[in-house]
């Protein structure tokens, strides 16, 4: 199908999204338009738009019935989160719902979905939990889960004398993800020797890289600084500002967003594991995700871009292996153990917990000339049979 012909399909769905008569496909994007997380709900958005586009092959369709798209705002908080989604749900007649970025969100929605028994695909938020202790049969989840980031960041980072201090938010985000990171580093022979956690608003490290500092000062072997962070606050940068080297520490991270990635020139060298990065996989998704983002946004598509394809096109999969979105029932059936084609390749729903097993990506930072952030270079593709990712609910 033609450029011109998809993005036709796209300017219809937007324009049936924002307007008066429901179609028979009704599918709420629930996700913070305000708030910290904002670049990244723009970012998921634009990702599912797409997604839903590709799938249909421009058409906004499925098997004849065309798609509405309700925009729901979070606002960043749970309380909220919960209202707009039952709004969706009970007054929209959303038959299945998409998102929200935040982890603390994402849990206050999960009980919602259950209630109305719809289905809710979450994307991009990553607590374990998510898909653990708080889920229900009617959560699915394209965005990958912490464990899924730790054990691909121990692969990176883990070794014999390796002695690692976090540094995370104090939110379930942060919290699980620091505690997922040291069940992977375990077999490693790596081990953590200092947890920080600070608000999640903090812009001024200085405390907290002191202790962390004093707290590896005394350690012997090859210490690393792990960074789980999301939103502003740049604490790579700030941390690296007041010259770990002097304590024998290296910072290390997963990856990020391409502003997040500014900080990362600041460290050739550095190694993690990230979830997207566009010039790293290598498929017909990805080419066309990237080819399109850059003619529509002029630049390349970004971290949490590919996760609202991934998205997008598992909605209209799972719709179409169901007969239709109005059966619950069908779509969780159509969806427990389905595979899909997306930026990052071939995704699959768990059958037991409903989270999507993909690929991660082992990096290595490089400054390029032209490029005004590091860059990560693929060291190694962890596929689904690489990653034994723990089913904790």
């Amino acid at each position: 199908m033609s450029t011109m012909t998809r993005a036709a399909g796209a300017a219809i769905a937007l324009a049936i999204g924002g307007g008066a008569a429901q179609a028979d496909i009704t599918i709420a994007h629930v996700y913070g338009q305000t708030g910290a997380l904002e670049a990244y709900a723009e970012q998921s958005h634009i990702g599912l738009m797409l997604g839903l586009e590709y799938a249909t092959d421009g058409t906004m369709e499925i098997d004849g019935e065309p798609i509405t798209v309700i925009e729901k705002d979070t606002q960043a908080d749970p309380a909220t989160a919960r209202a707009v989604l039952a709004e969706a749900y009970g007054d929209d007649g959303a038959q299945i719902a998409v998102g929200p970025v935040s982890s603390g969100v994402a849990l206050a929605m999960l009980p919602v979905a259950q209630e109305y028994e719809r289905p809710l695909i979450v994307e991009p938020a990553v607590a374990d939990s998510i898909t653990g202790e708080a889920w229900n049969r009617y959560i699915f989840r394209t965005g990958r889960n912490s464990s899924q980031d730790a054990i691909a960041n121990a692969v990176a980072l883990g070794g014999e004398d390796v002695k690692i201090a976090t540094l995370a938010q104090d939110y379930a985000f942060g919290r699980d993800g620091v505690a997922a990171f040291r069940e992977a580093l375990a077999d490693t022979g790596a081990e953590i020797v200092h947890e920080e956690y600070v608000p999640t608003d903090t812009t001024d490290f200085t405390a907290a890289a002191e202790r962390i500092f004093n707290a590896m000062e005394g350690e012997e072997g090859d210490k690393k600084l792990f960074i789980i962070w999301a939103g502003g606050g740049n604490p790579m940068g700030k941390i690296n500002a007041m010259d770990p080297s002097r304590y024998g520490v290296e910072i290390a991270t997963g990856g990020n967003i391409l502003a997040a990635l500014t900080a990362y020139k600041e460290l050739p060298g550095l190694e993690g594991a990230t979830y997207y990065y566009y010039e790293i996989p290598d498929n017909e998704v990805n080419d066309w995700l990237v080819e399109q983002h850059f003619e529509r946004h002029d630049g390349p598509p970004d971290f949490f871009t590919a996760g609202g394809m991934a998205a997008g096109i598992a909605v209209v999969e799972a719709i179409r292996a169901a007969g239709g979105a109005d059966d619950a029932e069908a779509l969780i059936e159509a969806m427990e153990g389905m595979e899909w084609e997306t930026p990052k390749g071939t995704m699959r729903f768990r059958p037991e917990d409903h989270q999507a097993l993909q690929s991660m990506y082992h990096f290595r930072t490089e400054v390029q000339e032209g490029v005004d952030y590091g860059v990560p270079v693929l060291v190694r593709e962890l596929g689904i049979d690489d990653m034994d990712i723990p089913i904790r609910n």
